[in-house]
């Protein structure tokens, strides 16, 4: 059985409203916020736990069968419930995606829901409750912001164009790094679905991630993609499909960036990639 076009509709109109009810709760939550340590780089609010229970509680009633890999799971861990129908549904969710912002009181966040089937993300929802923002795409269909269309554009990087970069480089950073550093208005929002969801709008021309998991980047790319933005990893490689049953929380290296960007992106990591392997060798 495979989904049709009414199905992702539904399934759409599904997680804008559990991922809308989510970012409200996290809103009244923000000034009273209990902050513990989750790993040696992240954080974790007892919001996250309720608004994760808020939006599965939202698409189960709707889609019972339906099977689940979020964010907050027991002991710091995963959590995860398999599809108990076909054709295998699975939701990838990150309730609070910039918990550290959340945390230390900056409105800078995003609910993040997908919907994945044979591996590969087709409903995408990011929303971002300050500004109440809903991004959302379907697999074949336009991207949107608030019901209309977004794209990418053709910008380049440039001193008026910005890149988004993460914070979860080396103690060293690499030299490509410095270079876009130094070539643009590089920018880090603590978020990596805002920053999937603002290169889909064409407010960065690029977004270069080095640690998210499947729910940081599930919605993003479904979102990304359907804007007309190339995402990729490090070496080109498409992200997905994966394979769902076997995923316990393994990261990515995610290259987005519009169709003009991107190309000369990869190039960029890939040649300091094989300048340093020369360097190597010649030890």
């Amino acid at each position: 059985m495979s989904l049709e076009q009414k199905d992702l509709s539904e399934m759409l109109e599904t997680a804008i409203v559990a991922a809308r009810l989510a970012g409200q709760h996290a809103m009244e939550e923000m000034n009273y916020v209990k902050a513990v340590r989750k790993s040696e780089v992240e954080l974790v609010t007892q919001a996250d736990a309720q608004c994760q229970k808020i939006i599965i509680q939202r698409i189960r009633e709707t889609y019972p069968d339906h099977g689940f890999i979020a964010e907050e799971g027991e002991r710091g861990k995963l959590f995860k419930r398999a599809p108990l129908a076909e054709p295998a549904i699975w939701w990838a969710i990150d309730p609070i995606d910039g918990t550290n912002n959340f945390a230390h009181g900056i409105p800078v966040f995003a609910v993040s829901v997908a919907a994945l089937s044979g591996g590969e993300p087709v409903v995408g929802v990011i929303f971002q409750p300050a500004s109440e923002s809903m991004f959302t795409a379907v697999k074949g269909e336009e991207a949107q912001l608030d019901g209309r269309r977004i794209w990418t554009g053709e910008e380049e990087i440039g001193p008026l164009t910005s890149v988004g970069l993460d914070s979860h480089f080396n103690d060293t950073l690499p030299p490509w790094v410095c270079d876009l550093i130094r070539r643009s208005r590089f920018r880090n929002f603590g978020t990596t679905a805002l920053h999937l969801a603002y290169v889909a709008r064409g407010g960065l021309v690029a977004a270069l991630m080095c640690t998210p998991k499947l729910w940081d980047i599930a919605a993003g790319v479904v979102i990304a993609e359907a804007a007309g933005a190339i995402v990729t990893d490090w070496n080109g490689e498409r992200i997905f499909p994966i394979d769902l049953d076997s995923y316990e929380g393994q990261t990515f290296r995610v290259a987005a960036a519009n169709r003009k960007t991107h190309p000369g992106l990869l190039q960029a990591i890939q040649g300091d990639a094989s300048a340093r392997q020369t360097r190597h060798e010649n030890r």
